[in-house]
């Protein structure tokens, strides 16, 4: 049975993970556009690479891989600007689709495992998100209890938590995709929306700058 303090860590572990989520990051910023852009169900299919790479790293954390990443600059500066390319990447992408007809635009069902695999990849390219499980998630591990078994538990509980965030951010963008079932409006928006994920994606490289 969980005691009243373990769950008293959770509960602010959990908060702790609410907050962070609700600040705007690469993330929220993609989701959102993809949702706008694409619909919904691209949003719910990239929601569900995320979740996996958080997980991922979450796993790795407990293995000691994420305090690798935290040591290493090098290694943090190459999974850093890998992302910022993706991202910049992305946006590139987001204009070129937006001004392809609707008709030349691929049907949801072929995209899905494209739009996993970019969700997945925008969180493996992130360390911030490696860096959450170094320097957030140790400050709520009892080192008098198994380390790896509580490492995991929170991974779970954090990935938990943020894909909530994510789905809700996705339903929420979704709304728009009606008003995009025009070329025009298609266009101009999705260049607008492709032209603020670049600008995440400067944000994110001076955010992240050691």
């Amino acid at each position: 049975m969980i005691d009243a303090e373990i769950m008293m860590a959770l509960a602010s572990f959990a908060m702790t993970c609410f907050v962070i989520e609700l600040t705007p990051g690469p993330n929220m910023g993609y989701l959102a556009v993809l949702s706008a852009t694409n619909g919904r169900r691209a949003g719910f299919a990239a929601v569900a690479g995320v979740a996996l790479g958080l997980l991922v790293l979450g796993l790795a954390a407990a293995l000691g891989l994420a305090a690798a990443i935290s040591a290493s600059p090098l290694l943090y500066e190459a999974l850093r600007w890998g992302g910022i390319v993706y991202l910049l990447y992305l946006a590139w992408d987001g204009w070129r689709e937006s001004v392809a007809p609707l008709e030349m635009v691929p049907s949801l069902t072929s995209a899905d495992a494209k739009y996993f695999r970019r969700g997945l990849m925008t969180n493996l390219l992130n360390p911030k998100a490696a860096l959450f499980y170094v320097a957030i998630l140790p400050g709520f591990v009892d080192s008098s209890r198994p380390v790896v078994m509580q490492t995991v538990l929170l991974s779970l509980v954090f990935v938990a938590i943020a894909t909530s965030i994510h789905l809700a951010v996705v339903t929420l963008a979704g709304t728009a995709n009606r008003f995009m079932q025009n070329d025009r409006n298609r266009r101009v928006v999705g260049r607008g929306l492709s032209l603020l994920l670049a600008a995440i994606a400067v944000w994110f490289a001076w955010s992240t700058r050691a």
